[in-house]
C-alpha cells in the first residue's frame, strides 16, 4: 500500500507542472503558428488567468496553506482552464475578466462601425 501511496504521490507532483506549464507552453506555440485567431485567445486568456492565480496564491498563501485540498482543487480548475475541450480559460475571460475590465473602465466597449 505504501509503494502505491508513493507512486500517487509522486504522479500528482508531475501532473502539476505538466498541466500548468509544460501543455499550455506547446499549445501556445501551436497556436502562435496557426492561422487561427481563436486559438491565441484561448492561450493569451489562459496565462493572464494563471498569472492572476500565482499572484493570488503568493498574497493569500498563509490562508492556503491551511486548506489540505488547495493543491488538488488548483489542478482540476487549471485542467479545465487548459483542455481544449472545455476552452475554460476563453470562458473565465469574456465572462468575468472582460466585464471587470470593462466596468471599471479599463476596457473601452468596441464600437460597431456601420458601412454605408
Amino acid at each position: 500500500m505504501t509503494k502505491l501511496w508513493t507512486f500517487l504521490s509522486a504522479l500528482h507532483s508531475i501532473a502539476g507542472p505538466v498541466v500548468m506549464l509544460l501543455y499550455p507552453l506547446y499549445a501556445s506555440v501551436l497556436a502562435i503558428e496557426s492561422p487561427s485567431k481563436a486559438d491565441d485567445e484561448q492561450w493569451l486568456a489562459y496565462w493572464i488567468l494563471y498569472s492572476f492565480l500565482t499572484l493570488s496564491e503568493l498574497i493569500l498563501q498563509s490562508l492556503i496553506e491551511w486548506i489540505p485540498i488547495w493543491y488538488t482543487a488548483k489542478l482540476m480548475l487549471v485542467a479545465w482552464l487548459v483542455l481544449p475541450q472545455f476552452r475554460g480559460a476563453a470562458f473565465i475571460y469574456t465572462r468575468v475578466v472582460r466585464e471587470q475590465f470593462r466596468k471599471y473602465g479599463i476596457l473601452k466597449p468596441k464600437v460597431q462601425h456601420q458601412t454605408e
